[in-house]
């Protein structure tokens, strides 16, 4: 019996080995859906197989008008919020345009009244606030 014993021992334990390694197909599905969305791939290491994604291509100059509108502006000029003129209201960007562009973009800049400076945005330059008030004013002749 001991030499039996001996010789199915290591037979069983390399078979429990063997399914305890081998993944059911549930449990494959839940290994490939926790796996790392990414590798770090530090200096030194192997990095061969590494994907290497280019950055996105900085803008070549600042953007239009109608961008900067929509982006930044639309959502006080569309709806008149806070007295903003509202966008193609020609009664109600007629005198603004009189006073010139040069005084409609210092005020767009630098903030007038309840606009606050770049009418809020940050992030564009005076050369984009420029654009959007040049198209606001487009719209409204």
């Amino acid at each position: 019996m001991k030499k039996i014993l001996a010789l199915l021992l290591p037979l069983v334990a390399a078979m429990m080995l063997q399914s305890a390694s081998a993944l059911s197909p549930a449990d494959q599905k839940i290994a490939d859906r926790i796996q790392p969305v990414a590798k770090v791939c530090v200096s030194g290491e192997d990095c061969a197989a590494a994907q290497v994604v280019a950055a996105p291509a900085a803008a070549s100059g600042p953007r239009g008008g109608e961008e900067v509108y929509n982006a930044a502006c639309m959502a006080c000029h569309n709806t008149g919020a806070a007295g903003a003129p509202m966008k193609g209201d020609v009664a109600a960007w007629s005198p603004r345009i009189d006073k010139g562009m040069e005084t409609l973009v210092s005020h767009a800049i630098g903030g007038f009244g309840a606009m606050p400076a770049k009418g809020g945005c940050a992030a564009c330059s005076d050369d984009e606030i420029a654009n959007a008030v040049e198209y606001l004013v487009s719209q409204a002749q």
